[in-house]
């Protein structure tokens, strides 16, 4: 047995690192928590300080006695779970089931799997932090609190299966007020006048933004005509027509002098932005591929496991990926300008340092970037699967470019106007890249929806030159709405109001979707079912503060006191109980009424008043004389899609009981699959989505159904990452492969509709 047990979170990390290791050294995985507060119970002593009572989860009794086997036969057990304030309490209850002291055990952390970093931190131990533990039980035990405390009013004042938590339901009324901004938006009308101009065979385009010196907004057709009848002697040879919107669309056929008033040029600067943090990441991933939130971190877990098939290594290709910082050590910038230097040439390089903008981030971690920066994107794909190396590319081309110089942009500003009217200002404007710099190698995006419209090159003129305007065109428009929250707006909007921390983003957004609070719409954006504007106009009621952005902000800030060691857990739990929830919930439950919404009209079968209910889904009409009277219907257009649903699988027969016939049941979770008998008869089914179906189409086109070895009968089986091929009694028939790569090649190919970006798995 080796004298030294190095224990980390997960296997592949576990296999990396001892191959770094000497020989008297062995590395285990703890396969994450193993131990939590159990989930049936509040398990918390309120009276006694918030004193937590732990568990050891079932599944995790034979992993713990193996590690106290190992332990006991070892002189000195090492403790290198990952550096952030979870990991670090997984670390400290190893300790606590290993019986060792975390005042004394060996505590090592690195931020990238190299011989180096993992060298180093043997050399320089710590102690397990108790500063970053108390922190991460405080955010446990005050989310616990929530969780047990409030849910129960919901479930007592509305309907059973819904849930309050601190930080998600915050983020559930984020979307419920962008969705109640978009439903009172009153659109208001504009006119965009543009002038098509000539001179020397260049032909460009104009547009008039001041009359009288001062700018001009066109809100009405009339307010348009009023304008061209200072330029044209009649507007007879109107055209009028329709875009795709509907919008009106008038151009006339004319000929009109114009005169150059102005040619103002400047030149700009574009600073290339820092590398990325946890929620920058996730936000351009999901501009530039469509990426969920929950999918980048998968991809980004695998690239820092990231194990090379071909060869069978295992080797860390980025840093830690749940990072605030966007420091660079000072090993990335060298490399970075080797690399800069080798692609390009010296004056492309100029080191730079950032800062991040909240005070609470740790600024002795680093930004996400890869471990090696000279392995180029190139060099790795052949080796890399398509969703790796895009994201790889992202990380890779975002730290080098934060190490290059401004881009230099000239912008060309010049002002016309009418020979007939030299009272409007008719303005066009020209950006040209003179020094691209970092741009030649990265252009970030934004959220910004609105197609920018191409400009054509400008033709060399000098002040007081004359030009002809041969049409003229003004188009109408409206004003949008605000556009709902994607997966990555929403990140950026959490993170503006410091609203949980990278490591909660992923989580708090598969939450609320999971719970049925959020639905997708249009694949990418986040829409409120009903339920969710019930349940936060509640809380928002009767819990404020709790709902409240800045408090919730606010006890973020105490999270970091009591990491910094400034407060002691206990003391802050109790200033939240006390003077927080505990009055909130005593209000709650003794002045908040029964949610009943009035229908208006009569049961037909027993004439109760019919009143608006909801199932985990959708909201329809119900008696309240429910159960005595079972009468229910739905709104019009409400609930198509449980609609489309039962027809697509009910009467087909249960697969386990052949005399019985499928229908579509609604749970805590959402719709799904059971037989008619239920729940006598106990067989359910997952309700497939299109890419769930597709998928199985092209195996089963394929012939990969069955194993080429042993012909056993295998099925599409999901892991927490991805869908695998496995017998269908596995993992009793240990027969287990991964989906070849031409099967994904051909899912993209088959869902890549309107243009959108399709990847592997989400």
């Amino acid at each position: 047995m080796a004298k030294n047990l190095v224990i980390v979170e997960s296997p592949a990390k576990g296999k990396t690192i001892e191959k770094f290791l000497w020989a008297d050294y062995k590395v285990v995985a703890s396969m994450g928590h193993i131990r939590d507060l159990p989930e049936k119970e509040l398990w918390v002593d309120i009276e006694k300080e918030f004193a937590p009572k732990y568990q050891i989860s079932k599944e995790k009794k034979k992993t713990v006695d193996w590690l106290k086997d190992l332990a006991s036969k070892s002189n000195e057990v090492w403790i290198a779970t990952d550096e952030d304030r979870e990991w670090e309490a997984i670390g400290w209850h190893l300790c606590h089931v290993l019986d060792l002291d975390p005042t004394k055990v060996k505590r090592i952390v690195f931020h990238e799997i190299t011989k180096k970093a993992i060298e180093e931190s043997i050399k320089n131990p710590r102690n397990v932090d108790i500063n970053l533990v108390d922190a991460q039980q405080a955010r446990r035990i005050l989310d616990r609190l929530v969780w047990y405390k409030v849910s129960p009013v919901l479930w007592k004042k509305i309907r059973k299966w819904l849930s309050a938590w601190r930080v998600q339901s915050v983020a559930v009324k984020m979307i419920v007020e962008r969705e109640r901004e978009i439903q009172e938006f009153k659109p208001k009308e504009s006119w965009k006048i543009v002038a098509n101009m000539e001179h020397n065979n260049f032909a460009f385009k104009s547009v008039l933004e001041k009359v009288w010196w001062k700018s001009k907004v066109f809100n009405s057709r009339e307010d348009v005509d009023k304008l061209l009848l200072t330029l044209l002697p009649n507007l007879n040879e109107l055209k009028s027509s329709k875009d795709k919107n509907g919008y009106e669309i008038l151009n006339w056929k004319v000929n009109l002098e114009f005169i150059l008033n102005d040619t103002v040029k400047k030149d700009s600067k574009r600073t290339p932005g820092a590398p990325f943090t946890t929620s920058t990441l996730q936000q351009e991933a999901s501009r530039k591929f469509w990426f969920w939130v929950k999918q980048t971190m998968m991809i980004a877990q695998k690239l820092y496991e990231w194990v090379d098939l071909w060869w069978g290594q295992r080797q860390w290709l980025i840093t830690y990926m749940r990072t605030d910082s966007v420091n660079l050590s000072t090993f990335a910038k060298e490399e970075s300008k080797k690399v800069i230097e080798k692609l390009y040439w010296k004056d492309y390089h100029h080191e730079r340092t950032f800062k991040t903008k909240q005070a609470s981030a740790q600024e002795a971690h680093e930004a996400i970037r890869p471990v090696d920066i000279s392995k180029t994107p190139d060099s790795l794909s052949w080796v890399l699967e398509s969703q790796e190396l895009k994201l790889y590319e992202l990380i890779w081309k975002r730290t080098v470019a934060s190490q290059m110089s401004d881009a230099l942009i000239e912008v060309t500003t010049m002002d016309f106007s009418p020979t007939v009217n030299p009272n409007s200002n008719w303005i066009t404007k020209w950006e040209v890249i003179k020094f691209d710099w970092f741009m030649k190698l990265y252009i970030e995006w934004n959220d910004d929806e609105n197609d920018e419209e191409e400009v054509s090159k400008l033709p060399k003129m000098d002040v007081w030159d004359k030009v002809n305007a041969n049409q003229l065109i003004a188009s109408q428009t409206f004003s949008r709405p605000p556009a709902r929250y994607t997966e990555a707006s929403l990140v950026k909007k959490m993170e503006s109001e410091w609203i949980g921390r990278p490591s909660t983003y992923a989580p708090t957004i598969s939450t609320i979707i999971d719970r049925w609070y959020i639905e997708k719409f249009e694949r990418k954006y986040l829409k409120p079912t009903d339920i969710a504007f019930t349940t936060t106009d509640f809380l928002a009621k009767y819990f404020e503060k709790m709902m409240d952005y800045k408090f919730t902000s606010l006890v973020e800030e105490d999270f970091d006191k009591v990491a910094n060691w400034d407060e002691k857990y206990q003391s802050m739990l109790s200033r939240f109980w006390e003077w927080t929830l505990k009055k909130d919930l005593e209000h709650a439950w003794v002045n908040a009424e029964k949610v009943i919404e009035m229908v208006g009209k009569a049961c037909p079968e027993c004439w109760k008043d019919l009143i608006y209910r909801y199932s985990k889904t959708w909201k329809f009409i119900g008696c309240s004389g429910y159960p005595e009277c079972n009468y229910i219907e739905r709104e019009e257009g409400s609930n198509d899609w449980l609609e489309a649903l039962k027809q697509k699988y009910e009467w087909k027969p249960c697969p386990d009981w052949i005399e019985w016939t499928i229908v579509i049941k609604t749970g805590r979770f959402g719709p799904f699959l059971a037989s008619s008998k239920y729940p006598e008869v106990k067989w359910i089914g997952k309700i497939k989505s299109e890419k769930d179906e597709i998928l199985e189409e092209i195996v089963k086109e394929k012939w990969l159904l069955i194993d080429q070895e042993t012909w056993e009968e295998l099925v599409i089986k999901n892991s927490k990452r991805w869908p695998f091929l496995a017998a269908k009694k596995y993992p009793e028939v240990k027969i287990a492969k991964n989906i070849p790569k031409e099967v994904w090649d051909e899912l993209n190919k088959r869902m890549n509709k309107d243009d959108e970006v399709v990847t592997e798995w989400n």
